[in-house]
């Protein structure tokens, strides 16, 4: 990658929800490579994905990432599919010297899991774009991976797509049977309330998420599909507004709202 490159790149959190989602031609995926199509080409793209989900912050910094089928019980054809995109020891550094003094280790085992790679199908369906992909760390609070995002703000400006991958509302215990399945009310408040406060800039409502009361703690029983969305706002310039490019509620419990910056 060439980190000179002086284009301003979009930041996007983008709801993936179930692995089949990479075979699929629906509306998520349809609005996905729509949104590819508003954006200039990046030279390379950082993702966190909620399937990296760990005891620290590391970054990939191998060559070649591996596609990783971190799933059970889909259909071979989901298991078949390869995203074989290059990795950036380049880019992985700079991200390094961006969370100076953090120490981030160097990755070399993990690669592109499923919540990477089955929105960069749609996204970039050539794998001709360097990814690497940022760890999220269990052991932190919510305003840790904010301040992450805001640390890592510079990349956007240096050509590099930030990607975060995960569900605003994800509880899979709850879920019912049915794509057309109706919401819960806790599941429709809750992704209403984070709607209005990303359109609204109102950042701290969205860190102390656990305000949000009893829809938080359904819409969120763990944080990790939450928590990509922070990084991608903590990336997001005073100026800037953000924009919904699709929004459902899937099997009552599986909220796909997607937003770029």
């Amino acid at each position: 990658m060439n980190l000179s490159v002086n284009t301003r790149m979009p930041a996007i959190f983008a709801g993936h929800g179930s692995p089949m989602n990479a075979l699929s031609d629906n509306r998520y995926t349809q609005a996905l490579r729509a949104q590819a199509a508003l954006m200039p080409r990046p030279a390379g793209i950082l993702c966190v994905s909620a399937h990296w989900y760990t005891d620290c912050t590391s970054i990939t910094a191998m060559a070649r990432p591996r596609t990783i089928h971190d799933f059970s019980g889909f259909p071979q054809a989901l298991f078949d599919v390869q995203y074989p995109a290059p990795g950036d020891p380049q880019l992985a550094q700079k991200v390094q010297s961006l969370l100076l003094p953090m120490a981030v280790p160097a990755d070399f085992s993990w690669g592109l899991d499923h919540g990477a790679w089955q929105l960069l199908v749609h996204l970039y369906p050539q794998a001709d774009i360097p990814v690497v992909q940022l760890a999220i760390d269990a052991t932190q609070n919510a305003r840790f991976h904010y301040e992450l995002g805001r640390r890592l703000a510079p990349l956007r400006d240096q050509g590099v797509l930030l990607l975060g991958s995960g569900n605003i509302v994800h509880n899979l215990r709850e879920m019912r049977r049915g794509e057309d399945a109706p919401p819960f009310d806790w599941a429709a408040r809750f992704a209403a309330s984070v709607r209005k406060a990303v359109l609204a800039h109102d950042h701290e409502s969205l860190i102390d998420y656990g305000a949000f009361g009893n829809d938080a703690r359904l819409a969120v029983p763990t944080p990790e599909h939450y928590l990509p969305l922070l990084y991608v706002l903590g990336a997001q310039a005073p100026t800037e507004h953000a924009r919904v490019f699709v929004e459902g509620i899937e099997h009552g419990s599986l909220d796909m709202m997607s937003f770029s910056l």
